[in-house]
């Protein structure tokens, strides 16, 4: 099965760096696809992403060390700075409100439909970054840097940062993972 494969094949790559074995066209084009081909419930399509790359790359992660005022360690916001671009996943606030305002009965659950939403298109586009011979990780420094990422790239007010997502070539390999005892997560009824 070619998605075991793929899932198989993504891993968190902390070691990239400022190339890509693809042109940045091959990767937008990728990630415009897979963000229409990921489900969203009531289809209200809430995910919103941007890709950062080039001298906005540098900006970003330097932006982000700045806005925790050192209480990151600058090795570490390096290591994603090192990479080709950073992917930006957000969820469209006005229109999830929208929807809450449409269905009441469903309103506490549009902003979990809203994450769920984007948890399933950061994956969908991790592995497809990982087939186009990409390492990318996923990170959270949301919401500290939520106002100055807005501002920084004009992103309306209402779409809530859900993660960044920095990509690049691969330069090293993350250790093997330890296989788990799957039976302790997956329990079967019959």
């Amino acid at each position: 099965m070619q998605i075991v494969n793929s899932l198989k094949n993504r891993r968190t790559y902390y070691n990239i760096k400022k190339e890509l074995p693809v042109s940045i066209e091959k990767v937008i084009e990728m990630v415009e696809e897979i963000t229409e081909l990921v489900p969203d419930a009531f289809n209200m399509k809430s995910s919103r992403v941007f890709i950062v790359y080039g001298e906005m790359q540098n900006k970003l992660w330097d932006k982000i060390y700045d806005t925790f005022g050192g209480k990151v360690p600058r090795e570490k916001i390096d290591s994603f700075l090192a990479g080709y671009g950073t992917i930006l996943y957000f969820y469209d606030g006005k229109l999830v409100s929208d929807m809450q305002n449409k269905f009441p009965a469903y309103a506490a659950n549009f902003p979990v439909w809203a994450n769920q939403a984007s948890g399933m298109l950061q994956f969908a586009v991790w592995s497809g970054l990982r087939e186009l011979e990409i390492g990318a990780s996923l990170q959270h420094y949301n919401p500290v840097i939520d106002k100055a990422v807005k501002e920084m790239f004009n992103i309306p007010e209402e779409y809530v940062l859900v993660a960044e997502m920095p990509f690049g070539a691969i330069e090293k390999e993350p250790a093997q993972k330890e296989k788990e005892d799957i039976k302790q997560r997956v329990q079967v009824i019959s």
